[in-house]
Protein backbone atom coordinates (compact mmCIF):
# COMPACT_ATOMS: atom_id res chain seq x y z
CA UNK A 1 0.00 0.00 0.00
CA UNK A 2 1.40 3.07 -1.12
CA UNK A 3 2.19 6.10 1.54
CA UNK A 4 -0.68 8.38 0.13
CA UNK A 5 -3.00 5.59 0.22
CA UNK A 6 -2.73 4.28 3.84
CA UNK A 7 -2.73 7.97 4.94
CA UNK A 8 -6.01 8.75 3.38
CA UNK A 9 -7.59 5.28 4.77
CA UNK A 10 -6.65 6.40 8.25
CA UNK A 11 -7.68 9.84 7.78
CA UNK A 12 -10.81 8.18 6.75
CA UNK A 13 -11.24 6.12 9.86
CA UNK A 14 -10.17 8.57 12.35
CA UNK A 15 -11.55 11.97 11.25
CA UNK A 16 -14.72 13.50 11.43
CA UNK A 17 -17.13 13.60 7.89
CA UNK A 18 -20.12 14.59 6.75
CA UNK A 19 -19.99 17.91 9.27
CA UNK A 20 -23.04 20.10 9.28
CA UNK A 21 -22.76 23.71 9.25
CA UNK A 22 -21.68 25.25 12.66
CA UNK A 23 -24.29 27.17 14.20
CA UNK A 24 -24.22 29.54 17.82
CA UNK A 25 -24.61 27.58 20.95
CA UNK A 26 -27.69 28.16 23.01
CA UNK A 27 -26.67 30.86 25.78
CA UNK A 28 -26.60 28.07 28.68
CA UNK A 29 -24.05 26.32 26.73
CA UNK A 30 -20.43 26.21 28.31
CA UNK A 31 -17.71 28.48 26.57
CA UNK A 32 -15.68 26.92 23.92
CA UNK A 33 -18.46 24.24 22.61
CA UNK A 34 -18.48 23.69 19.24
CA UNK A 35 -22.65 23.54 17.78
CA UNK A 36 -23.88 21.77 14.56
CA UNK A 37 -27.05 21.94 13.39
CA UNK A 38 -28.76 20.34 10.02
CA UNK A 39 -32.05 18.19 9.05
CA UNK A 40 -31.63 14.86 8.27
CA UNK A 41 -33.55 12.71 5.10
CA UNK A 42 -36.91 12.26 7.19
CA UNK A 43 -37.22 16.18 7.71
CA UNK A 44 -36.29 15.67 11.46
CA UNK A 45 -34.06 18.89 12.66
CA UNK A 46 -30.81 18.07 14.89
CA UNK A 47 -28.71 20.00 17.05
CA UNK A 48 -24.92 18.61 17.98
CA UNK A 49 -22.52 20.15 20.68
CA UNK A 50 -18.82 19.42 21.23
CA UNK A 51 -17.14 20.74 24.50
CA UNK A 52 -13.94 21.85 24.33
CA UNK A 53 -12.50 18.82 26.19
CA UNK A 54 -14.73 16.16 25.13
CA UNK A 55 -14.40 12.52 26.67
CA UNK A 56 -15.58 10.90 23.70
CA UNK A 57 -18.68 9.85 24.64
CA UNK A 58 -22.00 11.02 22.98
CA UNK A 59 -25.26 11.64 24.55
CA UNK A 60 -27.79 11.16 22.37
CA UNK A 61 -31.31 13.05 23.92
CA UNK A 62 -35.05 11.90 23.23
CA UNK A 63 -37.40 14.88 23.78
CA UNK A 64 -40.77 14.47 26.08
CA UNK A 65 -44.13 16.01 24.56
CA UNK A 66 -45.09 15.14 21.81
CA UNK A 67 -45.19 18.38 20.37
CA UNK A 68 -48.32 18.00 18.03
CA UNK A 69 -47.39 20.76 15.76
CA UNK A 70 -44.21 20.97 12.87
CA UNK A 71 -40.90 20.18 13.84
CA UNK A 72 -38.53 23.31 14.24
CA UNK A 73 -34.65 23.54 15.15
CA UNK A 74 -35.79 25.29 18.09
CA UNK A 75 -37.29 22.58 19.75
CA UNK A 76 -33.41 21.04 19.73
CA UNK A 77 -31.77 24.36 20.57
CA UNK A 78 -33.98 25.06 23.98
CA UNK A 79 -33.49 21.22 24.49
CA UNK A 80 -29.64 21.83 24.31
CA UNK A 81 -29.68 24.90 26.99
CA UNK A 82 -31.99 22.98 29.46
CA UNK A 83 -29.72 20.29 29.79
CA UNK A 84 -26.43 21.79 29.02
CA UNK A 85 -25.12 20.26 32.17
CA UNK A 86 -24.48 17.46 29.98
CA UNK A 87 -22.13 18.87 28.03
CA UNK A 88 -20.41 21.29 30.97
CA UNK A 89 -20.15 17.33 32.20
CA UNK A 90 -17.53 16.59 29.29
CA UNK A 91 -20.20 14.86 26.90
CA UNK A 92 -21.32 15.48 23.24
CA UNK A 93 -24.71 16.10 23.24
CA UNK A 94 -27.01 15.27 19.81
CA UNK A 95 -30.78 15.53 19.76
CA UNK A 96 -33.64 15.43 17.05
CA UNK A 97 -36.85 17.15 16.81
CA UNK A 98 -37.81 14.29 15.54
CA UNK A 99 -39.45 14.45 11.81
CA UNK A 100 -43.10 15.52 12.63
CA UNK A 101 -45.67 16.10 15.26
CA UNK A 102 -48.11 14.25 17.06
CA UNK A 103 -47.81 10.71 18.90
CA UNK A 104 -45.43 7.44 17.62
CA UNK A 105 -43.21 5.94 19.78
CA UNK A 106 -41.49 3.81 16.99
CA UNK A 107 -41.51 6.84 14.93
CA UNK A 108 -39.15 8.83 17.46
CA UNK A 109 -37.28 5.81 18.30
CA UNK A 110 -36.29 5.41 14.78
CA UNK A 111 -35.51 9.38 14.43
CA UNK A 112 -33.28 9.32 17.59
CA UNK A 113 -31.45 6.03 16.55
CA UNK A 114 -30.87 7.81 13.00
CA UNK A 115 -29.47 10.98 15.17
CA UNK A 116 -27.11 8.26 16.64
CA UNK A 117 -25.76 6.51 13.25
CA UNK A 118 -25.37 10.37 11.66
CA UNK A 119 -23.39 11.98 14.83
CA UNK A 120 -21.49 8.71 15.01
CA UNK A 121 -20.31 9.19 11.59
CA UNK A 122 -19.45 12.65 12.35
CA UNK A 123 -18.05 12.69 15.58
CA UNK A 124 -16.53 9.09 15.96
CA UNK A 125 -17.43 8.69 19.84
CA UNK A 126 -15.58 5.89 21.97
CA UNK A 127 -19.09 5.33 24.00
CA UNK A 128 -22.92 6.05 23.31
CA UNK A 129 -25.49 6.84 25.72
CA UNK A 130 -29.21 7.37 25.92
CA UNK A 131 -31.02 9.68 27.54
CA UNK A 132 -34.68 10.42 27.16
CA UNK A 133 -37.17 12.73 29.23
CA UNK A 134 -40.96 12.59 29.77
CA UNK A 135 -42.16 10.92 27.00
CA UNK A 136 -38.61 11.03 25.54
CA UNK A 137 -38.11 8.57 28.58
CA UNK A 138 -40.81 5.90 26.69
CA UNK A 139 -39.03 6.94 23.65
CA UNK A 140 -35.74 5.76 24.51
CA UNK A 141 -36.34 3.01 26.71
CA UNK A 142 -38.60 1.48 23.04
CA UNK A 143 -35.17 2.54 21.46
CA UNK A 144 -32.41 0.73 23.17
CA UNK A 145 -34.89 -2.52 23.02
CA UNK A 146 -35.35 -2.24 18.94
CA UNK A 147 -31.72 -0.76 18.26
CA UNK A 148 -27.97 -1.78 19.16
CA UNK A 149 -25.27 0.63 19.72
CA UNK A 150 -25.75 2.19 23.19
CA UNK A 151 -23.74 1.48 25.99
CA UNK A 152 -25.80 2.68 28.46
CA UNK A 153 -29.10 5.17 29.15
CA UNK A 154 -30.29 7.38 31.51
CA UNK A 155 -34.75 7.94 31.67
CA UNK A 156 -35.74 10.95 33.72
CA UNK A 157 -38.98 11.83 34.27
CA UNK A 158 -40.25 9.04 32.47
CA UNK A 159 -43.66 7.74 31.21
CA UNK A 160 -42.69 3.89 30.88
CA UNK A 161 -46.07 2.81 31.65
CA UNK A 162 -46.37 2.78 28.03
CA UNK A 163 -49.22 4.09 25.82
CA UNK A 164 -51.71 1.23 26.60
CA UNK A 165 -52.51 2.01 30.18
CA UNK A 166 -50.20 5.18 30.66
CA UNK A 167 -52.59 7.84 30.39
CA UNK A 168 -55.62 6.06 31.98
CA UNK A 169 -55.82 8.73 34.26
CA UNK A 170 -56.47 10.88 31.57
CA UNK A 171 -58.93 8.37 30.33
CA UNK A 172 -60.28 9.38 33.80
CA UNK A 173 -60.21 13.03 33.49
CA UNK A 174 -61.78 13.40 30.60
CA UNK A 175 -64.43 11.33 31.89
CA UNK A 176 -64.81 13.08 35.66
CA UNK A 177 -64.30 16.39 34.43
CA UNK A 178 -67.03 15.85 31.98
CA UNK A 179 -69.16 14.47 34.57
CA UNK A 180 -69.14 17.23 36.55
CA UNK A 181 -69.03 20.30 34.10
CA UNK A 182 -71.02 19.21 30.92
CA UNK A 183 -69.18 21.48 29.04
CA UNK A 184 -66.47 19.92 26.43
CA UNK A 185 -68.48 19.35 24.98
CA UNK A 186 -71.42 21.29 25.48
CA UNK A 187 -75.09 19.58 25.52
CA UNK A 188 -75.93 22.33 22.37
CA UNK A 189 -72.45 21.03 20.32
CA UNK A 190 -72.43 18.41 18.14
CA UNK A 191 -71.78 14.97 20.17
CA UNK A 192 -68.75 12.83 20.05
CA UNK A 193 -67.80 9.88 22.43
CA UNK A 194 -65.00 11.37 24.92
CA UNK A 195 -62.20 8.90 24.17
CA UNK A 196 -62.11 10.29 21.07
CA UNK A 197 -60.75 13.60 23.09
CA UNK A 198 -62.07 15.78 20.35
CA UNK A 199 -63.99 15.78 17.34
CA UNK A 200 -61.38 15.55 14.16
CA UNK A 201 -62.75 18.83 12.73
CA UNK A 202 -62.69 20.92 15.75
CA UNK A 203 -61.45 24.66 16.03
CA UNK A 204 -60.95 24.45 19.60
CA UNK A 205 -57.30 25.68 21.14
CA UNK A 206 -55.71 25.33 24.26
CA UNK A 207 -56.95 28.69 25.19
CA UNK A 208 -60.49 27.95 24.25
CA UNK A 209 -60.56 25.15 26.53
CA UNK A 210 -58.67 26.91 29.48
CA UNK A 211 -61.69 28.85 29.07
CA UNK A 212 -64.15 26.36 29.87
CA UNK A 213 -61.76 24.80 32.44
CA UNK A 214 -62.78 28.42 34.19
CA UNK A 215 -65.91 28.53 32.99
CA UNK A 216 -66.68 25.80 35.23
CA UNK A 217 -64.23 25.01 38.08
CA UNK A 218 -63.34 28.88 38.52
CA UNK A 219 -59.70 29.98 39.02
CA UNK A 220 -57.68 30.50 42.25
CA UNK A 221 -58.81 33.00 44.55
CA UNK A 222 -62.21 33.42 42.79
CA UNK A 223 -64.28 30.74 42.78
CA UNK A 224 -68.00 29.89 43.90
CA UNK A 225 -68.79 27.42 46.69
CA UNK A 226 -70.09 25.35 43.68
CA UNK A 227 -67.24 25.77 41.34
CA UNK A 228 -64.75 24.87 44.73
CA UNK A 229 -67.11 21.62 45.20
CA UNK A 230 -66.34 20.27 41.27
CA UNK A 231 -62.84 21.07 41.70
CA UNK A 232 -62.02 19.56 44.86
CA UNK A 233 -64.26 16.19 43.04
CA UNK A 234 -62.13 16.14 40.06
CA UNK A 235 -58.64 16.74 41.78
CA UNK A 236 -59.91 13.83 44.57
CA UNK A 237 -61.29 11.10 42.21
CA UNK A 238 -58.13 11.56 39.31
CA UNK A 239 -55.59 12.03 42.30
CA UNK A 240 -53.97 15.13 39.27
CA UNK A 241 -52.60 17.81 41.26
CA UNK A 242 -54.55 21.26 40.89
CA UNK A 243 -50.95 22.98 38.98
CA UNK A 244 -51.36 20.35 35.81
CA UNK A 245 -54.98 20.23 35.80
CA UNK A 246 -54.76 22.44 32.57
CA UNK A 247 -52.22 20.55 31.15
CA UNK A 248 -53.18 17.13 31.50
CA UNK A 249 -56.71 17.72 30.41
CA UNK A 250 -55.07 19.28 27.38
CA UNK A 251 -53.17 16.15 26.55
CA UNK A 252 -56.14 14.14 27.14
CA UNK A 253 -58.17 17.06 24.68
CA UNK A 254 -55.58 17.21 21.58
CA UNK A 255 -53.43 14.54 22.08
CA UNK A 256 -56.12 11.74 22.16
CA UNK A 257 -57.71 13.31 18.96
CA UNK A 258 -54.11 12.76 17.67
CA UNK A 259 -53.85 9.34 18.45
CA UNK A 260 -56.82 8.41 17.59
CA UNK A 261 -57.99 10.18 14.12
CA UNK A 262 -54.32 10.52 12.88
CA UNK A 263 -52.88 7.05 14.34
CA UNK A 264 -55.43 4.71 14.77
CA UNK A 265 -57.99 5.82 11.46
CA UNK A 266 -60.49 6.69 14.39
CA UNK A 267 -60.19 3.74 16.60
CA UNK A 268 -60.71 3.61 20.24
CA UNK A 269 -57.41 2.25 22.41
CA UNK A 270 -59.12 3.56 25.41
CA UNK A 271 -61.27 2.15 28.05
CA UNK A 272 -62.69 2.80 31.72
CA UNK A 273 -64.98 0.26 31.93
CA UNK A 274 -64.97 -1.72 35.50
CA UNK A 275 -63.30 1.48 37.09
CA UNK A 276 -64.75 2.10 40.38
CA UNK A 277 -64.31 5.72 40.86
CA UNK A 278 -63.86 7.15 44.81
CA UNK A 279 -63.20 10.31 45.99
CA UNK A 280 -66.12 12.61 45.29
CA UNK A 281 -68.62 13.74 47.22
CA UNK A 282 -71.15 11.33 46.16
CA UNK A 283 -69.10 8.23 44.15
CA UNK A 284 -72.23 6.07 43.80
CA UNK A 285 -73.92 9.02 42.12
CA UNK A 286 -70.51 9.46 40.16
CA UNK A 287 -69.73 5.77 39.06
CA UNK A 288 -73.59 5.32 37.63
CA UNK A 289 -73.74 8.77 35.86
CA UNK A 290 -69.90 8.77 33.92
CA UNK A 291 -69.53 8.23 30.11
CA UNK A 292 -68.43 4.82 30.05
CA UNK A 293 -66.42 3.01 27.45
CA UNK A 294 -64.71 0.28 26.29
CA UNK A 295 -61.44 -0.10 23.87
CA UNK A 296 -61.36 -1.60 20.44
CA UNK A 297 -59.02 -4.41 21.17
CA UNK A 298 -57.29 -3.67 17.73
CA UNK A 299 -56.18 -0.68 18.29
CA UNK A 300 -55.56 -1.16 22.01
CA UNK A 301 -52.60 -3.75 20.34
CA UNK A 302 -51.73 -1.37 18.09
CA UNK A 303 -50.75 1.70 20.53
CA UNK A 304 -49.52 -1.12 23.06
CA UNK A 305 -47.24 -2.03 20.13
CA UNK A 306 -46.16 1.31 19.17
CA UNK A 307 -45.05 2.66 22.81
CA UNK A 308 -45.50 -0.31 25.48
CA UNK A 309 -41.98 -2.20 26.91
CA UNK A 310 -41.19 -5.24 26.85
CA UNK A 311 -38.16 -4.92 29.74
CA UNK A 312 -35.75 -6.58 27.46
CA UNK A 313 -32.87 -4.62 28.13
CA UNK A 314 -28.88 -5.05 27.79
CA UNK A 315 -27.59 -2.29 28.67
CA UNK A 316 -27.39 -0.28 32.09
CA UNK A 317 -30.49 1.87 32.81
CA UNK A 318 -30.43 4.87 35.26
CA UNK A 319 -33.64 6.09 36.03
CA UNK A 320 -34.73 9.32 37.95
CA UNK A 321 -37.68 10.19 38.95
CA UNK A 322 -39.44 13.16 41.30
CA UNK A 323 -41.41 11.98 43.91
CA UNK A 324 -43.78 14.88 43.53
CA UNK A 325 -43.68 14.62 40.00
CA UNK A 326 -47.55 16.00 38.85
CA UNK A 327 -47.24 15.02 35.45
CA UNK A 328 -45.83 11.83 34.80
CA UNK A 329 -46.83 10.15 38.18
CA UNK A 330 -43.47 8.18 40.14
CA UNK A 331 -45.90 5.19 40.02
CA UNK A 332 -44.58 4.97 36.17
CA UNK A 333 -41.30 3.54 37.41
CA UNK A 334 -43.40 0.77 39.37
CA UNK A 335 -44.89 -0.07 36.04
CA UNK A 336 -41.45 -0.67 34.12
CA UNK A 337 -40.05 -2.44 37.17
CA UNK A 338 -42.58 -4.74 36.91
CA UNK A 339 -41.84 -4.78 33.19
CA UNK A 340 -38.11 -5.32 33.57
CA UNK A 341 -37.99 -7.93 36.86
CA UNK A 342 -40.60 -9.98 34.28
CA UNK A 343 -38.69 -10.27 31.47
CA UNK A 344 -35.46 -11.30 33.57
CA UNK A 345 -33.49 -7.99 33.35
CA UNK A 346 -33.81 -6.45 36.86
CA UNK A 347 -29.98 -6.36 37.28
CA UNK A 348 -29.68 -3.75 33.84
CA UNK A 349 -32.04 -1.16 35.56
CA UNK A 350 -31.53 0.76 38.68
CA UNK A 351 -34.58 3.34 39.87
CA UNK A 352 -33.21 6.76 42.01
CA UNK A 353 -36.14 9.11 43.45
CA UNK A 354 -35.86 12.52 44.34
CA UNK A 355 -37.85 14.57 47.15
CA UNK A 356 -38.42 17.53 44.17
CA UNK A 357 -42.43 17.96 42.90
CA UNK A 358 -41.17 19.36 39.21
CA UNK A 359 -41.44 17.17 35.93
CA UNK A 360 -39.17 18.93 33.16
CA UNK A 361 -36.09 19.47 34.27
CA UNK A 362 -34.52 17.96 37.68
CA UNK A 363 -31.33 19.83 39.39
CA UNK A 364 -28.47 19.91 37.51
CA UNK A 365 -26.24 18.53 40.24
CA UNK A 366 -28.55 15.27 40.30
CA UNK A 367 -28.34 14.72 36.43
CA UNK A 368 -24.60 15.23 36.69
CA UNK A 369 -24.49 12.40 39.53
CA UNK A 370 -26.48 10.59 37.01
CA UNK A 371 -24.67 10.64 34.54
CA UNK A 372 -21.30 9.96 36.48
CA UNK A 373 -22.95 7.13 38.19
CA UNK A 374 -24.04 5.93 34.54
CA UNK A 375 -20.72 6.08 33.49
CA UNK A 376 -18.95 4.15 36.18
CA UNK A 377 -21.68 1.51 36.06
CA UNK A 378 -20.74 1.25 32.39
CA UNK A 379 -17.20 1.68 32.12
CA UNK A 380 -15.83 0.45 35.16
CA UNK A 381 -18.46 -2.11 36.37
CA UNK A 382 -19.10 -0.98 39.68
CA UNK A 383 -23.17 -0.63 39.31
CA UNK A 384 -25.38 1.75 40.52
CA UNK A 385 -27.40 2.02 43.64
CA UNK A 386 -29.43 4.56 44.95
CA UNK A 387 -26.93 5.00 47.92
CA UNK A 388 -24.08 5.80 45.82
CA UNK A 389 -26.11 7.93 43.12
CA UNK A 390 -26.82 10.01 46.53
CA UNK A 391 -23.39 10.19 47.82
CA UNK A 392 -21.88 11.57 44.48
CA UNK A 393 -24.26 14.01 44.35
CA UNK A 394 -22.59 16.64 47.46
CA UNK A 395 -19.51 17.28 45.62
CA UNK A 396 -21.03 18.48 42.25
CA UNK A 397 -23.38 20.78 44.29
CA UNK A 398 -20.47 22.63 45.18
CA UNK A 399 -19.95 23.01 41.47
CA UNK A 400 -23.66 24.03 39.96
CA UNK A 401 -25.37 24.61 43.34
CA UNK A 402 -28.69 23.54 42.28
CA UNK A 403 -29.58 20.90 45.17
CA UNK A 404 -29.51 17.70 46.08
CA UNK A 405 -32.83 16.03 46.80
CA UNK A 406 -32.14 11.75 46.56
CA UNK A 407 -34.04 9.70 48.14
CA UNK A 408 -32.21 6.45 48.10
CA UNK A 409 -35.17 4.64 50.76
CA UNK A 410 -38.02 5.67 48.45
CA UNK A 411 -39.88 3.18 46.84
CA UNK A 412 -42.83 3.70 44.90
CA UNK A 413 -45.85 1.80 45.57
CA UNK A 414 -47.46 -0.37 42.80
CA UNK A 415 -48.80 1.71 39.47
CA UNK A 416 -52.18 0.13 40.11
CA UNK A 417 -52.05 2.16 43.80
CA UNK A 418 -52.20 5.77 41.43
CA UNK A 419 -54.37 4.89 38.63
CA UNK A 420 -57.43 2.26 38.80
CA UNK A 421 -57.31 -0.89 37.00
CA UNK A 422 -59.95 -1.33 34.16
CA UNK A 423 -61.59 -4.44 32.52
Amino acid sequence: MNVLLAFALTASLTSPVHLPPTAPCPAEVPAGTTCYEGRDVNGAYYTVAVPKKWNKTLVVHSHGGPDLGDPTPERTRDDLNRWSVVVEEGYAWAGTSYRRGGYGTRMAAEDTDNLRRLVSKMLRPHKVYLHGQSWGGNVAAKTIELYRGYDAALLTSGVLAGGSRGYDYRVDLRAVYQYYCGNHPRPSEVQYPLWQGLRADSTMTTAGLRGRVEECLGTAGNRTPEQQRKLDGVLAVTKIPEETLNSHLNFATFTFRDIVHHRLDGRNPFSNTGVVYRGSHDDEALNAGVERFAADPAARADLAHDSDLTGKIDIPVLSVHAIGDPTAFVEHESAYRDTVRKAGRWYNLVQTFTTEKTHSALSDSEYAAALRSLEAWEKRGLRATPHLVAAACPALDREYGTGCYFDPRYRPASYESRVAPRA
